[in-house]
C-alpha cells in the first residue's frame, strides 16, 4: 500500500522489503505459544517502556516478567516520532536489558513496536456491495473482491488527507494495522459472511497507516537491537484494543492516550474502532512551560511536575503550578475538542472517557474534560464520564513483577496484548484481510 514515486533510494526499497517481509512473514512463527520470549516496545518521547513477556501455553495469555524503563533525551524525539536513530538505539537497549535481567531471559528475539506521531492516521472504512445475484451464496472470492474495494477507498481517503496536511502531492506511507470492524449482510451482522445469500454487503474495516519515513525509522531501530519485528502498530489502535471490547455492542467510549509530545485520540463506537487521530501537544509541553515561568531547567521541572502530578507538594504550591499550567490545559483542551469535532459530523460521540499516558495524572486534565464550556457544540447525549485505564483493565496480560501499576504503563501493555492476537488462531475472513494487505503491498 504505497504511493509511488519515479526515484525511489536503495535504502527506501531495502526499508520497505524488511518491513513487508517483518510484518508478514513472521506472523506464521507466532502461530502456536512458544517459550520464546517477546519484547513489547513503547518508544516514548519521554521514555523508552519495555515489557519482557511469554506466552502461556494453556491459556494464550501474556506472562510479563521483565519491565524497563529509559529516560529519552531531549533531541531524541520529536511530537512522538523518532529525531535521533543513534540516540534512540542507546536508549532502547538500556531499557531491554534491564527487562530482559528481571526475566532472566538470556536471549529475546521477536518484538511488537509501537508507532505515533501527528501523521499516522487511522479510519474506518465503510463499502456498500450490491450483489446482482443474491440468491447466490458469497464465496471467498467474492469476499476478497469486496475487501480489495474496500482497501482501495481506504486508501485514496487517507492519501488524500495526508496531501492537504502536508502539502506533498506524494508522500511515503505504508499500511500498518488492518482489522475487521463490521460486517453486514442485508443489515444484520455476521463475523464470517461466506456461506451467506444477501443482496447488500456491507463491511467496515479500520486501517492504520503511517509515513515511510517514520517506519524506516523504527526498522532500521530493530534491526540495530537484533529484533525480529513481528508488527509496528499504531499505539492508539493498540490502547483501544486493549480492553477486548471488539465484539461488545453496548461498548462505546473515547481513548486518550497522553505522552510526552502527542495526545493520541481513539474512538470506539457499538465495540468497533471508528477512527484514530493525534496531535502534537503533551506532557513536555507542561514541563517547558513550568521551566519558563519558574526559571528553572527543563529536568528539575520535570520532577517538579511529577511530584505535582503524585499530589507530593504542598497546598501553595500546588495551586500556584495549576494556575501556571491553566492556560496550557485550555489549549490541550481546544485540540480535544477540534479532533472529536471530526468525529462527530455522523453520529453521536461517546460520553465515556478513558485516560492513560505519563501525561494523564496532571490534575488539570481531568479537570479540563470535565468543564462544561468546551463541549457546547459537540454532540454528547449524555454527561460525560471521565476514568483512568489501568493496568488490570487490560485482558490477557499478567504482570508477574508487580512493576505495571499506573495508566502510563497501558501503552506498552496493550502492544503485548496485540502479539497475542498474532499468535492466537486467525478467522477466516482475518486471513484474506491479511492476503489482501500483502498482495496490495507488493
Amino acid at each position: 500500500m504505497l504511493v509511488t514515486i519515479k526515484r525511489a533510494s536503495l535504502e527506501l526499497i531495502k526499508t520497505k522489503l524488511f518491513f513487508t517481509m517483518s510484518i508478514f512473514s513472521k506472523i506464521a512463527g507466532l502461530g502456536k505459544p512458544s517459550s520464546e520470549f517477546i519484547v513489547s516496545l513503547d518508544i516514548g518521547t519521554e521514555v523508552v517502556k519495555v515489557l519482557v513477556f511469554k506466552i502461556d501455553p494453556e491459556t494464550g495469555a501474556g506472562i510479563v516478567r521483565g519491565v524497563g524503563r529509559s529516560r529519552q533525551g531531549l533531541k531524541d524525539m520529536h511530537s512522538g516520532a523518532v529525531s535521533d536513530i543513534s540516540g534512540v538505539i542507546v536508549n532502547c537497549r538500556e531499557a531491554i536489558a534491564m527487562a530482559q535481567n528481571m526475566a532472566g531471559a538470556k536471549k529475546v528475539e521477536k518484538a511488537i513496536i509501537g508507532i505515533a506521531g501527528e501523521l499516522v492516521k487511522g479510519t474506518t472504512t465503510t463499502v456498500h456491495y450490491e450483489r446482482i445475484n443474491p440468491e447466490i451464496r458469497i464465496d471467498l472470492p467474492e469476499l476478497k473482491n469486496i475487501i480489495q474495494k474496500v482497501q482501495r477507498k481506504a486508501f485514496d481517503r487517507i492519501r488524500s488527507q495526508l496531501s492537504w496536511e502536508t502539502g506533498h502531492s506524494e508522500i511515503e506511507i505504508e499500511l500498518i494495522n488492518a482489522v475487521i470492524v463490521d460486517v453486514r449482510i442485508d443489515g444484520y451482522k455476521v463475523s464470517n459472511p461466506v456461506g451467506f445469500q444477501g443482496r447488500d454487503v456491507s463491511i467496515s474495516i479500520f486501517n492504520a497507516y503511517a509515513p515511510m519515513m517514520h517506519l524506516g525509522a523504527l526498522t532500521k531501530i530493530a534491526e540495530e537491537l537484533r529484533l525480529d519485528l513481528l508488527n509496528i502498530a499504531a499505539e492508539p489502535y493498540a490502547v483501544a484494543r486493549s480492553m477486548g471490547v471488539e465484539d461488545s455492542l453496548d461498548f462505546s467510549a473515547i481513548f486518550i492516550d497522553i505522552g510526552g509530545g502527542t495526545t493520541d485520540i481513539a474512538v470506539v463506537r457499538n465495540g468497533g474502532l471508528e477512527g484514530t487521530k493525534m496531535f502534537g501537544l503533551g506532557g513536555r509541553a507542561f514541563t517547558k512551560r513550568l521551566a519558563q515561568e519558574l526559571n528553572i531547567g527543563f529536568e528539575e521541572a520535570e520532577m517538579l511536575k511529577i511530584k505535582y502530578a503524585e499530589g507530593k507538594l504542598g497546598r501553595d504550591v500546588s495551586m500556584k503550578i495549576e494556575k501556571i499550567l491553566t492556560d496550557d490545559c485550555d489549549v490541550w483542551l481546544r485540540g480535544i475538542e477540534l479532533t472529536l469535532a471530526e468525529f462527530s459530523e455522523s453520529d453521536i460521540l461517546p460520553h465515556r472517557f478513558f485516560l492513560c499516558g505519563g501525561g494523564s495524572g496532571l490534575p488539570g486534565i481531568k479537570k479540563a474534560l470535565m468543564s462544561t464550556h468546551w463541549r457546547k457544540n459537540l454532540p454528547f447525549a449524555k454527561s460525560i464520564e471521565v476514568g483512568y485505564l489501568q493496568p488490570k483493565d487490560v485482558v490477557n496480560i499478567i504482570d508477574e513483577t508487580g512493576q505495571l501499576k499506573d495508566p502510563q504503563d497501558i501503552t506498552p501493555m496493550g502492544l503485548a496484548n496485540l502479539a497475542l492476537d498474532l499468535a492466537g488462531e486467525e478467522k477466516v475472513i482475518a486471513g484474506i484481510l491479511r492476503r489482501t494487505v500483502k498482495m496490495m503491498q507488493k
